[in-house]
C-alpha cells in the first residue's frame, strides 16, 4: 500500500525574480543569435543554386563581407536580408556588454568560471543563473547529468555500451558548455591536463569537472 506522506516529498525551490530576469536576458540573446544565423543560412542556401560560393566569415562580418559576392540577379531579394543581419548583431553586441556589467556587478563567483581559458561571460553567467544553487549537486557527474551530457544507459547482462548523450535537461546550458568544449579542444581535440595531454570528445570536456566550462 502506498504512504502519503509530505515529508516523502522534495522541497520545491523557485527561481529568484532576480534570477529569473537576468535569466531572460540569456535567452533573450540567445533568440537574436538563432534568428540571425536562420537569415545567414537562407542568404548561402539561395546563391548556391546559382553556382556561386560565399566566403567563410564570423557571422558578426557576414553582411559586410559577402555583398560583394551575391549575384546581381539576386541583389534585389538579398541585399535587404543582408541589411537585416546587421541589426541583430549590433543588438547581440549590447547583450553582451548588458551581460558582462551583470557578472560582474552581480555574480562575482563568474570570475573564477572566467580563468577557464574559452569560458567567457555568457557561459559563466548562465552556468551560475541556471544551477543558482551549486549545494543541490552532490558531484560534477549530476551538474553534467543536469545538462544532459552524461551517456544513455542500455544494459543487458553483461552488456553495457555507451550510447550518445542523453540530451536531457537543459538545453541551453548544454549547448553553451559544449560550446565552450568545441573552443577549448580545437583544433586537434586535444586539452591539456595537470600530467598529460589527452584526448578528448567535446561533450566530454563539457561534463567533466576541471576541463573548461
Amino acid at each position: 500500500m502506498a504512504r502519503l506522506d509530505a515529508k516523502l516529498l522534495a522541497p520545491i525551490d523557485h527561481r529568484g525574480e532576480r534570477s529569473q530576469a537576468h535569466l531572460a536576458l540569456i535567452r533573450s540573446r540567445e533568440a537574436l543569435v538563432r534568428a540571425r544565423v536562420r537569415l545567414i543560412n537562407h542568404v548561402r542556401f539561395t546563391v548556391k543554386p546559382f553556382g556561386h560560393r560565399l566566403p567563410k566569415c564570423s557571422a558578426q562580418a557576414f553582411h559586410k563581407k559577402v555583398a560583394e559576392g551575391i549575384p546581381e540577379s539576386l541583389k534585389p531579394s538579398l541585399t535587404p536580408i543582408l541589411e537585416t543581419i546587421g541589426e541583430p548583431s549590433a543588438r547581440i553586441r549590447e547583450y553582451d556588454r548588458k551581460l558582462e556589467a551583470l557578472a560582474e556587478g552581480f555574480y562575482p563567483e563568474t570570475r573564477l568560471l572566467r580563468q577557464v581559458q574559452g569560458v567567457g561571460p555568457l557561459t559563466a553567467l548562465a552556468f551560475v543563473l541556471i544551477l543558482e544553487d551549486p549545494m543541490r549537486f552532490a558531484s560534477g557527474r549530476a551538474v553534467g547529468a543536469y545538462a544532459g551530457l552524461m551517456p544513455g544507459k542500455d544494459q543487458s547482462g553483461e552488456s553495457d555500451p555507451q550510447r550518445r548523450i542523453s540530451r536531457h535537461g537543459n538545453e541551453l546550458l548544454r549547448r553553451l558548455l559544449v560550446g565552450c568544449a568545441h573552443y577549448i579542444l580545437r583544433p586537434w581535440g586535444r586539452i591539456q591536463t595537470s600530467d598529460a595531454t589527452e584526448r578528448r570528445s567535446p561533450t566530454e570536456a563539457a561534463r567533466t569537472p576541471g576541463s573548461g566550462r
